[in-house]
């Protein structure tokens, strides 16, 4: 299949909670920040990309029956107390509906914002369709008007089939290295990859047709570039390095605009180890997954072994997430194994 109508659904949701999240991170302030119960931090556009992309897909694609896996839920929202912030996120939901023409005759109220987040509540699975939806990946990126990211996905029997990813402060060059200064004010990508055909990249704004995507051809370990998240830095992935020969500092950046870095060329490894104890969940990767693999690259765990989506939330996977291309993954998991082994990690 094609999926050419889920695509097109898919790229004007995300598109649209794009530009919302633009709104809100021009003027956001910190009291405007929440803290969820896993002290992660959430604000207005994540609640309002969530609806938006929910509403739209409804509208666009009709499913007789729409199950999105998503990230937010409305718990904060309903509780007393929450009417001003609530209030806000459905003005917001309003606004960026109504830029959309065909949107402007029927315009969402309270109760239908708080049943478009809802929706996102399904656990996904082996069978059937599931969107996937990160509404706004990388919130502590955005709260610093840094990189973050819109990455909605759909499974189809547990494959990722689809992607869509808004990277709105990603500039239109390189993300990694040496830019001028009219480079770093020319930002906005939108990727997109389906099964089969390729990744591609547009501006996120204008009628610019879409470029091809491939991952680098470089094949000496002293020039790659490796990107890692903006936290606390993991000492597995400097050892990692080292063993490479890898010469140059980590990239950090928020998101899974790492995984459009890696899939136009920007960087060769992107390295994700975390705490023991961490879950991942698939909306942090099934987006950046098929257009990473799309543009030629590889997505795997620390025993080489691909992303496996079917298991509900939760990825079902080994310890790490190495992300590069397919010339230099062996040489890769060769470096993870000996690092691992040294700390005494199990693969």
């Amino acid at each position: 299949m094609s999926y050419e109508k889920e695509l097109v659904a898919a790229k004007k949701a995300v598109s649209l909670a794009a530009r919302l999240s633009q709104g809100v991170q021009k003027t956001l302030l910190q009291s405007e920040v929440w803290t969820k119960s896993d002290r992660t931090p959430v604000t207005a556009a994540d609640f309002g990309s969530q609806a938006v992309v929910s509403i739209v897909l409804q509208r666009e694609l009709q499913p007789a029956i729409f199950s999105l896996v998503a990230e937010e839920e409305t718990g904060e929202l309903r509780k007393k107390g929450s009417e001003v912030f609530l209030e806000g996120v459905t003005k917001l939901v309003k606004d960026t509906l109504a830029s959309e023409e065909s949107y402007t005759d029927s315009p969402p109220s309270t109760e239908d914002v708080l049943n478009a987040i809802d929706c996102g509540k399904s656990e996904g699975g082996c069978s059937g369709y599931h969107w996937v939806l990160d509404p706004i990946d990388g919130t502590r990126g955005f709260v610093r008007g840094e990189q973050y990211a819109v990455g909605l996905a759909l499974l189809v029997e547990g494959e990722v089939v689809l992607g869509v990813m808004a990277c709105p402060n990603l500039p239109l060059a390189s993300a990694v290295g040496e830019t001028d200064e009219s480079s770093q004010e020319n930002v906005g990508c939108l990727f997109f990859a389906t099964a089969g055909s390729g990744a591609y990249v547009q501006p996120l704004e204008g009628n610019s047709l879409p470029q091809k995507v491939c991952v680098s051809s470089n094949e000496n370990l002293e020039e790659a570039k490796f990107l890692e998240s903006y936290h606390k830095p993991i000492p597995i992935h400097s050892s990692i390095a080292k063993k490479l020969g890898i010469t140059a500092l980590p990239v950090r950046m928020d998101s899974q605009a790492k995984y459009a870095a890696v899939s136009r060329g920007d960087a060769e490894i992107y390295l994700r180890f975390t705490l023991s104890g961490h879950r991942e969940t698939i909306w942090d990767h099934a987006p950046g997954f098929i257009i990473t693999t799309e543009a030629g690259g590889v997505v795997c765990d620390a025993a080489g072994k691909s992303l496996d989506f079917s298991k509900g939330k939760y990825l079902a996977h080994e310890t790490g997430i190495i992300v590069t291309t397919k010339k230099l993954k062996p040489w890769v998991l060769k470096a993870v194994k000996e690092a691992m082994d040294e700390e005494k990690l199990d693969l």
